[in-house]
């Protein structure tokens, strides 16, 4: 009776440590997948996360040169400066082509009390105009001389949007100077979370009170994180940020944090109760916000059970295995007394065991079928990501027109001065009489005209690629062209001109509008450098090499501060006062000269002064070249 009591205790032992061993291989291998998984799930959300935040902030920040852009406009400082002699409707129409064109919700205008006086939505039932927006902190940013950023719901539509806001300014330069008025731009939201559904993840993004004012869901927008204290609501009212929205909590619940900030998260109720998720965090520091991914769990459950039923099943191969050489190894010892019990046991064995690996064998190909199938699935997501990633690139490049929009009234002061100056001596010729003259200048003032219509054409060419008009050029022309522009300054400044110009014509190819654009800007530049020198100099030099040739602008004034050096071709970098300058002349010149086929250098001279230098390619020179060439 000893030998069997024995032989069961090892039975019960043996099997008790088999289901330990079984256990504990499920959990290692379900643990292991489902930190693998979680990893991987991290990567993308943080992927996701990212380019999501990049769409954002790409999306709001190509708004913010407008306000200022209108801000400079003749006739909203006319407006302002007059607002009772003058009606509204001719500002209104321009207001509202102006939202048509750049695409965005409203445009308004408040005066110095922060009432609206005109405003694109003049013609609908909820318009702005007569509404006070005192309260506002975008009104009070620009009235403290500052461009101003604010979000919230709007007042009248009870739509969330964003706004930008400049001051308008009449004299900036006296010394208790305070703007006329404030121009703001409000663009919706909901743009761009619409392209946040299509995703499998859900977006929030909330501000600095955790209030979510985004979100992909619609039914999480205008919640808080976490309950409201009475403080922060009495705040909120007095912006009037979010009107009177109740803000409840959104039910959120932290479960576990992980040491690089990602949150396994559940709601308690809402929209989102019937899951977990996986948090992450992204900060956009520019706007005061952070924006937020939730991303189901449910892949990562899906792989730890797999797991476990991969380890589950190869354990009891392995285990099976084992049984099976034990049970050979225990039946050659007994062969003699149990042969014919033994054959019978391996055949069953044996047909089980065939059994088993065919059923597992089944299992393990439709396994390998489904993880095929999820890794063509991230091929086509991550070929997704990088068209994305281009498309972002060329709207990066399309953003470059707004700038050219916004300096397109700076390239047109010298021709209109000139303008001006030849109507005046035509005047004063016929007043003397001298018709012949008079009608000389009314000949340089129809031709400026001509090149200004030109210059404001180049707005459309400067969307595409490369420019369409591709023609030989002399440089010598241009020069005399742009010389021509400031000829009245030139004569009463009392500037000394030396020109060092080649006899013979060099030709380059190119866009002959463009290049003479960008010679007057940099004509002007250094005429305005000089004028505070007691003796002004403006040195201009052309040179022709072998494939490229180089036309040299300089001045003998202060020169470029070697900090600055860096960022002279940068949009809206300028040395100028406020208020004389967008910064977007030597921009706007570089970028043509790159259009070309050449490039724009600046360089502060040994003896003082600066010096632009334009490089272009030669071009063959025409079957019949002119004898002379005009000088200034």
């Amino acid at each position: 009776m000893r030998r069997p009591r024995f032989a069961r205790h090892n039975r019960r032992l043996a099997l008790t440590l088999l289901l330990l061993g079984l256990a504990l291989c499920i959990w290692q291998a379900a643990r292991i997948a489902h930190e693998q998984a979680l990893a991987s799930l991290g990567d993308d959300a943080r992927n996701e996360l990212r380019l999501s935040a990049a769409n954002l902030k790409g999306y709001l920040l190509r708004y913010d040169y407008l306000p200022l852009m209108l801000a400079s406009r003749e006739s909203v400082k006319r407006f302002l400066a007059a607002p009772a002699k003058q009606s509204p409707m001719p500002l209104n129409l321009q207001l509202d082509r102006f939202r048509f064109t750049a695409d965005v919700s409203d445009v308004y205008l408040l005066d110095r009390e922060g009432t609206t006086v005109a405003a694109s939505n003049w013609h609908r039932a909820d318009t702005f105009i007569g509404q006070n927006y005192s309260f506002r902190p975008y009104y009070q940013d620009a009235m403290a001389g500052n461009e101003g950023r604010f979000y919230g719901l709007g007042t009248q539509s009870l739509e969330r949007g964003y706004y930008f806001s400049a001051p308008v300014w009449l004299d900036h330069t006296a010394p208790d100077a305070r703007p006329a008025g404030v121009v703001v731009v409000k663009i919706l939201l909901d743009r761009v979370e619409k392209g946040w559904s299509a995703q499998n993840a859900e977006f929030l993004v909330t501000d600095h009170e955790n209030i979510i004012f985004m979100a992909s869901r619609k039914a999480l927008r205008m919640n808080a994180l976490q309950p409201l204290a009475p403080p922060q609501r009495r705040a909120l009212r007095e912006t009037r940020r979010y009107a009177q929205k109740p803000l409840d909590a959104s039910g959120i619940r932290v479960e576990r944090t992980y040491r690089d900030n990602t949150r396994i998260v559940s709601f308690a109720h809402g929209p989102l109760d019937e899951g977990r998720y996986l948090n992450l965090t992204h900060p956009l520091p520019e706007f005061g916000w952070n924006m937020h991914i939730l991303k189901p769990l449910d892949p990562v459950i899906r792989a730890q059970w797999l797991a476990a039923l991969l380890a589950g099943g190869l354990y009891g191969v392995v285990a099976l295995g084992g049984g099976i050489t034990w049970q050979r190894l225990r039946l050659r010892r007994e062969r003699e007394a149990f042969a014919e019990r033994e054959r019978r046991t391996l055949a069953r064995a044996r047909d089980e065991l065939e059994e088993s690996v065919e059923r597992r064998t089944r299992d393990l190909t439709a396994s390998n079928r489904q993880l095929s199938a999820e890794i063509e699935e991230r091929r086509r997501a991550e070929a997704n990501l990088r068209q994305t990633q281009d498309e972002l690139i060329q709207a990066a490049k399309l953003a470059v027109l707004g700038q050219l929009a916004a300096g397109i009234n700076h390239e047109l002061n010298q021709p209109l001065a000139a303008i001006r100056a030849y109507g005046e001596n035509a005047r004063r010729f016929i007043e003397l009489a001298r018709h012949d003259q008079a009608d000389a200048n009314l000949e340089q003032i129809i031709e400026l005209t001509h090149r200004m219509a030109d210059i404001s054409a180049q707005l459309r060419q400067f969307s595409r690629k490369s420019s369409e008009r591709q023609e030989r050029i002399a440089v010598q022309y241009c020069v005399a062209y742009a010389l021509r522009l400031f000829q009245s300054r030139l004569n009463s400044g009392r500037i000394r001109l030396e020109q060092h110009l080649p006899d013979a014509p060099i030709w380059v190819t190119g866009d002959l509008v463009r290049l003479e654009q960008v010679i007057v800007n940099l004509i002007s530049n250094a005429l305005q450098a000089i004028q505070d020198t007691k003796t002004p100099e403006l040195s201009i030099t052309l040179t022709a090499g072998r494939e490229h040739a180089s036309l040299c602008i300089a001045d003998n004034g202060p020169g470029i501060a070697e900090a600055h050096l860096s960022q002279i071709f940068e949009p809206f970098f300028t040395t100028r006062a406020p208020g004389t300058g967008l910064g977007l002349g030597l921009s706007i010149s570089a970028r043509i000269m790159e259009d070309l086929g050449g490039h724009l250098t600046a360089a502060n001279r040994p003896e003082g002064g600066a010096a632009f230098t334009l490089t272009l390619p030669l071009a063959p020179p025409p079957e019949a070249e002119p004898e002379t060439l005009p000088h200034a």
